[in-house]
């Protein structure tokens, strides 16, 4: 049957909240039969289809035609069954459309309800696929509110709602209702919940990465390869970086003149330091520079095959090299993938870190 009223309101829906007609219908035509089939038992046996091209909605039961009928609502004997289907004998599925009139009774009862439901869903699945589309990506979100007792934030990411774990949060920073923020969006999972869960995180290494990304054009056009991030979230960042243009330094490009593109990172992750260094095939050579700012005398890998190493580094820089609580090298260690042990270059008993 024609519903240009019908069609009429989802085209300005479609404008107006940017949701795509197949969506909109898709929900509408769930969400009627959901509402029909109370009539029917809620058996399986109503359908409906929407076509928006030609503005027609089709709403009708499928029936087994029998000779004895064992279930009203499923079979229809085949005298009923031949008004519609001439032909019909028993063991044929016919559809019988439903009359205008019994529809607009139908939709005069619950057609509100069911129009508000498709619409919600319509939208719920524009969130959906919204969120899924940033998935491993930084967004900029809004702080709706706080929890005044867990400390978990709830935040905006357009008309989406999620929550900002105190645990997923810088630490130290305070957050405010109203604050605009950069969030990672590490990992998006099915629920039960209308739209997936999204697991939001200002701590995750990938942050820092996709924020360089962004203020880096050789990063963004690849020129420049970020290979590895370790970090303590609020406190210290390690990045390794490698070109495999010979006239590009790599590092370089991160830092940005005066320090400007380095600069704006720190300054969204809130002062978090940031260690650029440059990233080498050859593992000493990584390692050495993992270990910066100390300076790094030798590197000894262990041939063994565990990817284990010993470091001799001067005596000076013994505590500059372990870093405040074993941070450098535990931060070195992360960001090679190799279990560091770590002594002073005169070799006399002086405390020394093993990490990986």
């Amino acid at each position: 049957m024609k519903n240009k009223e019908l069609f009429a309101a989802l085209k300005m829906l479609q404008k107006e909240k940017g949701i795509s007609m197949d969506v909109l219908c898709e929900g509408i035509q769930r969400a009627l039969v959901t509402a029909v089939k109370r009539d029917y038992n809620n058996k399986d046996i109503v359908f409906c289809e929407l076509d928006p091209e030609a503005e027609t909605m089709r709403v009708f039961v499928r029936k087994n035609v029998v000779s004895e009928i064992s279930d009203p609502d499923e079979d229809i004997l085949v005298e009923q069954a031949q008004k519609y289907k001439a032909t019909a004998v028993p063991g044929d599925i016919i559809e019988i459309e439903l009359e205008t009139k019994e529809v607009s009774r139908i939709a005069a009862d619950k057609g509100k309800h069911v129009i508000r439901q498709g619409i919600r869903e319509a939208e719920h699945g524009r969130m959906r696929e919204e969120i899924q589309s940033k998935n491993q990506e930084i967004v900029t979100a809004k702080v709706s509110r706080i929890d005044p007792e867990t400390g978990d934030a709830l935040i905006e990411i357009g008309k989406a709602q999620e929550f900002l774990s105190k645990s997923e949060q810088i630490p130290g920073e305070v957050l405010n209702p109203g604050d605009l923020i950069k969030v990672y969006i590490a990992d998006v999972k099915d629920s039960t919940r209308r739209f997936p869960r999204a697991t939001i995180s200002r701590t995750h290494p990938g942050l820092v990465r996709r924020l360089f990304e962004t203020e880096v054009p050789e990063i963004y056009d690849g020129t420049v390869e970020i290979k590895s991030v370790s970090r303590e979230a609020g406190s210290r960042t390690k990045m390794a970086v490698y070109s495999a243009d010979e006239n590009v330094d790599a590092v370089g490009a991160c830092i940005g003149p005066r320090g400007a593109r380095v600069g704006k990172v720190v300054d969204l992750l809130g002062g978090e330091k940031i260690d650029i260094v440059k990233y080498s095939e050859n593992p000493a050579e990584f390692i050495a520079a993992a270990l910066a700012p100390a300076d790094v005398v030798s590197v000894t890998v262990d041939e063994s095959g565990e990817k284990s190493c010993k470091v001799i580094v001067p005596d000076m820089q013994l505590s500059l090299a372990i870093g405040n609580r074993g941070q450098n090298a535990r931060l070195a260690a992360k960001l090679t993938g190799w279990k560091i042990d770590i002594k002073p270059e005169s070799g006399k008993e002086s405390p020394a870190i093993v990490l990986e």
